[in-house]
């Protein structure tokens, strides 16, 4: 006997007269988004799978389910970079992008526009049926080291997910269901939880969605209130604290969902003051997807969603490793963490599995490090590093702090009553910023780059990645059509990346004059480039900068010493 495949609608249970998604503070309803998704599904190419880099949350969602309609995947990358596309080019020729940007370059891979259009008086649509079978996403994360991996999601799976977690986070409201909710997200929605906890917990889990991705603090506080209430907040503890240092007034906020690091209960407790709502932390991975939750102002334990256990069993290494099981997951996955498990459902979070670190013979984990180092008052951000190189036998962690009114000495006698004497870092180093990912991730490769730049010896050349936001503010005026970053921004990033390395920022001085600059070629959105900084010997101690973009030289030149020779 033939199995029937199991289908699921592309739409939870709801009003559809009702807003299903804002853009640019104008409601979009249920009806409304099917008939995009309907009028989107016949533009789109005969072959597939489609690579989904829309920036804005309702043309990406719209793209997806057109997607779907078609039987055809959507590959989810972490950034629109050449390189990452390059990867995913077929030379058969059968992959092809959708975006919502004409401009946005996509090397090697036939390109679709996703134009949503407006709709008045939108005849009722019916809800499609989808085979849950359907290969519906893949998510293609960059992962703890920086190479991405692709991790590929049934569409029964996506349903699931989304509904094991929808009703816990309903009750933490005191709340039947998400319905009336409005979700405002600084996360990236091809992130799994920029996905999951965005467009998928308001198309499958009742809510509704803002489409933008609002960055900066006064852009969020402008995001949240341009939708009605009651409101939540998708962000990350990254974006959350420098939401709260910025001073600004914050509307009502009912809910605050926060991921991808772990949340001090100080940093929390601050949120809800803040905002009057209630901060979740989800816990879980692209592999799994989301499997618990807590709300870390009132606990440290975590309780899993839905009918998911977990337990231990013993790793290839002896260690015992944690295997979450149950509801939406097609097989039992373990997790690169080590836990405390209270029972099958509930635990505390110890660290990474692949994050321990070991010192004089005592054994942490720099989450556990950087966490308390993010929770000293005047540490706006910070990460431990271990270096490669081991003096007396002893590898010494360095901590990178971003903390303008504390002292290296401040911060290491903060330490000091937070950590074992062995993890209290013999160096401290003061910097303007850390590389982080548009998720508020660091990665391990990222971070070794960056400390590797930062202590660079004297004479010797240092070399700084740096990827130019596609949506950077910069390229609305420059030019319409077609952006490109004006040249003053470009000399900021040099800059940035000379103060960011030591030797070179104390041989510049704070005020550094450019004696000779020559721009060769145009820097687009999504750019990513590589600044060349080499010291020169002699008496005039300047430093010699070149910018690439791939093989291309975008600019030149010198910079000296304030009244050093030209």
């Amino acid at each position: 006997m033939t199995q029937v495949p199991t289908r699921h609608p592309l739409l939870a249970a709801r009003d559809l007269a009702a807003p299903l998604a804002w853009r640019h503070g104008v409601p979009i309803s249920g009806h409304d988004f099917l008939a995009d998704v309907a009028e989107q599904a016949p533009l789109m190419l005969a072959q597939g799978p489609v690579v989904n880099l829309c920036g804005d949350r309702y043309a990406f969602s719209v793209a997806l389910y057109a997607a779907m309609l078609r039987g055809q995947a959507s590959l989810l990358p972490p950034d629109a970079r050449p390189d990452t596309l390059a990867r995913l080019c077929d030379p058969a020729g059968q992959v092809f992008a959708v975006t919502d940007e004409p401009t946005l370059p996509t090397p090697g891979l036939p390109k679709v526009l996703v134009t949503p259009r407006d709709h008045a008086d939108t005849p009722p649509q019916a809800v499609p049926m989808v085979d849950g079978h359907l290969h519906a996403a893949s998510l293609l994360t960059s992962g703890s080291t920086g190479l991405p991996q692709p991790h590929a999601k049934t569409w029964q799976t996506l349903v699931g997910d989304v509904a094991a977690a929808a009703g816990p986070l309903a009750r933490r409201l005191g709340r039947a269901s998400m319905a009336g909710i409005t979700l405002v997200a600084t996360v990236p929605v091809q992130h799994s939880y920029g996905l999951e906890s965005t467009v998928l917990l308001a198309l499958l889990g009742g809510a509704a969605f803002d489409s933008g991705r609002p960055f900066y603090p006064a852009d969020i506080v402008a995001a949240l209130e341009s939708v009605p209430q009651p409101r939540a907040l998708v962000t990350t503890p990254f974006h959350l604290k420098t939401l709260l240092l910025s001073g600004l007034a914050l509307p009502p906020v009912e809910l605050i969902l926060s991921a991808t690091a772990p949340l001090s209960p100080q940093l929390a407790a601050q949120a809800e003051q803040a905002t009057g709502g209630v901060l979740i932390e989800i816990y879980g991975s692209t592999e799994t997807g989301q499997l618990a939750h807590r709300r870390p102002s009132e606990s440290e334990v975590w309780e899993n969603f839905g009918d998911i256990r977990v337990h231990a069993e013993p790793g290839a290494d002896g260690a015992d490793r944690f295997v979450f099981s149950g509801d939406f997951m097609p097989e039992p996955m373990a997790m690169a963490d080590v836990l405390e498990l209270l029972d099958d459902r509930r635990f505390k979070l110890l660290g990474r599995s692949n994050d321990l670190i070991h010192v004089a013979g005592r054994r942490s984990s720099l989450a556990h490090l950087n966490y308390h180092l993010n929770s000293i008052p005047g540490v706006d951000d910070g990460a431990f590093w271990l270096p490669d190189d081991v003096t007396d036998g002893v590898v010494r962690p360095i901590a990178f702090v971003v903390a303008p009114t504390l002292a290296a000495a401040d911060v290491i006698a903060a330490l000091r009553l937070r950590l074992e004497a062995v993890f209290v870092p013999r160096r401290v180093v003061q910097v303007a910023s850390l590389p982080r990912e548009g998720t508020g991730k660091l990665t391990a490769r990222r971070l070794r780059e960056f400390a590797l730049a930062q202590f660079a010896a004297d004479d010797t050349p240092v070399q700084v990645t740096h990827v130019v936001p596609v949506d950077h503010p910069a390229f609305d005026g420059h030019f319409p059509g077609q952006p490109l970053l004006p040249g003053a921004l470009l000399l900021s990033e040099v800059l940035a990346a000379a103060h960011g390395a030591p030797a070179i920022a104390a041989r510049l001085g704070a005020m550094p004059t450019l004696a000779a600059v020559k721009f060769l070629a145009p820097v687009r959105p999504g750019a990513e480039l590589a600044i060349a900084l080499s010291p020169e010997a002699g008496a005039a101690r300047g430093v010699r900068f070149e910018v690439r973009c791939g093989d291309v030289v975008c600019a030149s030149g010198r910079w000296t010493p304030a009244g050093g020779a030209p």
